[in-house]
């Protein structure tokens, strides 16, 4: 029997896994890139083209190396926990090599149409229509993965900031951001408290007359060292405090986060502090800002009021005069126009079923991938909903009755509504173990904690009290990984091996402690895990 067909849409970090899952499960992948590299978000362009993601040149990534990689390829041992976005790419590059995943891409090519072919609801087959190099050509696929990412498309919400058209100075949205250089000297406000808005305004403040920061609502400020200096989302994401959360009430765990975070700076005496709790808003990483807020290199302001022709009126009545420069950090929304109205965005949603499957297909032949906002990390969730989207292609999986996926959509949306702040930004809202959980339910390869406890307590204990990281989802079921128990047993030592570039005499003690020759084991180990060449 010839091997099914799949067109993967984008080649960046959803792209990349859906490769290697497609062909994991013996199926035939052809991805389509309209960029000239894999990377997608993360591969720093100058200036890209319109409808493709951008970043600026200086970020650093907010999730860590062990939480963010793909589960059955370990980054290096001596990769920094936070990777720089160019660090970031030699190790996506180091994957496509290892699983020979380049052959299957197809670079400088656009889809723009994706169709059920007449048959459909026999064959569930679709025509694609792809253009390169001002040529269309139509091609036929038995499935597809979406893999296009939602930071295409920038939200610049002008309407709601009147003047904005009389302001004599320059605007623009984040996404035209790059790089300090032209903003010494300048008076900027940074509209906008993400991620985004907060790593801009640090850097500009650095070099700029004064930045202002303007926030709507403000914002709970985590930060990327956590206690003992582990990363934070190693210390956060464990399987222990998701028991724990679900066994506390909600204000329970809002409360020990809000006095958690108040402990390094106060929010309120900080101008942060919003009248929502930390769990019903995307959380914003910055070890930076209050350093830079107390040097008073950036000041917290409310929402703007009004623009004049060099000024600002914000919402308190407070004027700032002869403002430079404004920018937009306010997001993206989400679109897919070569689908056709295949799926339907409205309000930046999308009804999805696990937000990855259109519920009223005939055959499910159609899946999105890494369309959430996850409480934690999205690289790990997608390649998870690859693996079982790919199965699903296959007839392995199945998926419920159409009212069945309905009622799933409707009670994520509720329960979302119930929870978050609303706005756009919270509309594909996942919690980053629950989800993996769900997920990975599916696919088979949940951890079955009972049972490692009985057959390995040590793995076990790691799993249980240890950062959740990918490599739990290769411990059983399909697609099982033998370097699994080991990554997770050695996944501390990676953490703390790139910190130790001056050896103390008690980190030489805690060394040695591992037993004789631990570095060179460790290293042997690693390089193992990429180049199946060496002898585990």
């Amino acid at each position: 029997m010839a091997k099914k067909r799949i067109a993967v849409i984008g080649a960046g970090v959803s792209g990349l896994g859906a490769i290697k899952c497609c062909l994991d499960e013996g199926l035939e992948p052809t991805c389509f890139e309209r960029s000239d590299d894999i990377g997608g978000l993360w591969k720093f362009q100058k200036n890209p083209s319109e409808k493709m993601p951008s970043i600026y040149k200086s970020v650093t990534i907010n999730t860590s190396k062990e939480m963010m990689c793909f589960s059955d390829f370990p980054i290096p041992d001596h990769f920094p926990n936070y990777m720089h976005n160019c660090k970031l790419m030699d190790y996506f590059r180091m994957y496509a090599k290892h699983f020979n995943l380049l052959c299957y891409i197809r670079f400088k090519t656009k889809v723009r149409s994706v169709r059920k072919r007449p048959d459909f609801g026999v064959s569930g087959q679709w025509d694609v229509v792809v253009e390169m190099e001002g040529k269309q050509e139509s091609l036929v696929f038995d499935g597809i993965l979406v893999c296009s990412g939602h930071h295409t498309d920038p939200h610049l919400p002008l309407g709601s900031f009147p003047g904005i058209e009389k302001f004599e100075g320059c605007y623009f949205h984040s996404r035209e951001y790059k790089s300090p250089e032209d903003y010494i000297g300048k008076r900027i406000i940074v509209i906008g408290i993400g991620n985004s808005g907060v790593d801009i305004a640090v850097e500009l403040g650095r070099v700029a007359k004064q930045v202002f920061l303007s926030t709507r609502r403000g914002s709970w400020i985590l930060h990327r060292v956590w206690d003992n200096g582990y990363p934070m989302d190693s210390s956060l994401f464990t399987r222990f405090n998701s028991f724990l959360q679900k066994i506390l009430t909600i204000a329970a765990v809002n409360k020990y986060l809000e006095k958690t975070l108040n402990s390094r700076f106060n929010h309120a005496h900080y101008g942060l502090q919003p009248q929502h709790r930390p769990l019903s808003q995307h959380p914003t990483i910055s070890d930076d800002l209050p350093n830079h807020i107390i040097s008073g290199r950036v000041q917290v302001k409310p929402n703007v009021k009004e623009f004049m022709e060099t000024d600002a009126i914000f919402d308190d009545g407070t004027v700032e005069e002869n403002i430079d420069v404004v920018i937009f950090a306010t997001g993206y929304s989400f679109s897919f126009p070569f689908l056709e109205d295949l799926i339907t965005v409205t309000d930046n949603e999308v009804s999805l079923y696990k937000l990855m499957f259109p519920p009223d297909l005939e055959k499910p032949t159609l899946a999105v991938i890494g369309l959430i906002q996850p409480f934690g990390i999205i690289l790990p969730i997608a390649e998870l909903q690859s693996r079982w989207a790919v199965r699903v292609f296959k007839g392995l999986s199945k998926l419920p009755s159409m009212k069945t996926m309905k009622a799933d959509i409707a009670q994520r949306k509720k329960t979302m509504e119930k929870r978050y702040v609303k706005t756009a930004r919270h509309t594909i809202q996942v919690d980053h173990i629950e989800y993996m959980d769900e997920i990975a339910t599916l696919v088979g390869v949940k951890p079955s904690l009972m049972l490692l406890f009985l057959s390995d307590p040590k793995l076990a204990l790691e799993v249980f009290f240890g950062p959740c990281t990918p490599y739990q989802y290769r411990l059983q079921g399909p697609g099982k990984w033998d370097g699994a128990r080991r990554a997770i047993l050695t996944q501390r030592e990676r953490i703390i091996k790139p910190l130790k570039t001056r050896i103390t005499s008690l980190a030489l003690r805690e060394t040695c402690s591992f037993g004789p020759n631990y570095t060179e084991k460790a290293f042997s180990w690693q390089q193992a895990s990429v180049n199946p060449q060496i002898t585990r």
